[in-house]
């Protein structure tokens, strides 16, 4: 396909999030009730919502964001760069500031846009949420309101990937799989985050694990593209 877009004026990011507290009882009685709700449509009969509640990182008023990885090209002298960081920790409003300021001053322009795999379901709304109820301004890229669909700046590989197929859905992992991309779940997955977080207190390994996602978006995109993808000694973390 032809996206007709400069990878440079891309950024790619993946997030990891985690339910808000460890343990159900925690949770205040408003909120459990209020979970209870909310999850009433997925869970089955015999499971509780204190047993559902390990999933609750995957809502953004029930869960938290632990961290965010950022990947965007860089071209010195002919050279093609993938530069990787990442804004992760415990202080979740903090790291929501940090990403606000790169897009704020590095990718404000109308030119600008985000890449995520499953972002516009998932990644954006989840980021612009938890801003909200930090009472963080919303940056442009991520403040949809009176945008009509073309004039979003979103890009999404699963989006992409569907040709239209709206009942159609492909994992990252499924993706590079087929493609020929080095797999980024060679660790941990996802369904596992909050036990590494909570459990093993090893926040290193997510960000590992959240960087891994978001050079594999990179790449399904260049792929996408038919451009080369990128080669390890072409990827700086910073």
């Amino acid at each position: 396909m032809n996206l007709k877009i400069k990878m440079n004026n891309v950024l790619f990011l993946d997030i990891e999030t985690v339910p808000q507290k460890e343990y159900w009882s925690e949770l205040p009685e408003i909120t459990q009730e209020l979970f209870s709700k909310k999850t009433a449509y997925q869970r089955k009969e015999e499971i509780t919502p204190e047993e559902f509640y390990e999933r609750a990182g995957i809502w953004a008023e029930f869960g938290k964001i632990i961290c965010i990885s950022v990947a965007y090209f860089t071209n010195h002298s002919k050279e093609r760069n993938l530069r990787v960081t990442s804004f992760s920790g415990d202080n979740e409003e903090q790291i929501l500031i940090d990403f606000k300021q790169l897009l704020d001053t590095h990718f404000n322009k109308s030119y600008h846009v985000l890449c995520a795999h499953n972002g516009k379901e998932f990644d954006f709304p989840f980021i612009a949420r938890r801003m909200i109820i930090h009472q963080i301004e919303l940056p442009e890229k991520l403040n949809l309101f009176g945008k009509k669909p073309w004039e979003v700046p979103h890009l999404d590989t699963m989006e992409l990937w569907k040709f239209g197929d709206f009942k159609h859905y492909s994992s990252l992992q499924l993706l590079t799989s087929i493609l020929g991309i080095p797999s980024p779940k060679n660790d941990i997955e996802g369904s596992l985050v909050a036990k590494v977080y909570y459990k093993d207190k090893n926040l290193e390994r997510i960000v590992s694990y959240c960087e891994k996602d978001t050079i594999a978006v990179a790449q399904l995109l260049m792929k996408f593209n038919n451009e080369n993808l990128i080669e390890e000694k072409e990827i700086i973390k910073v």
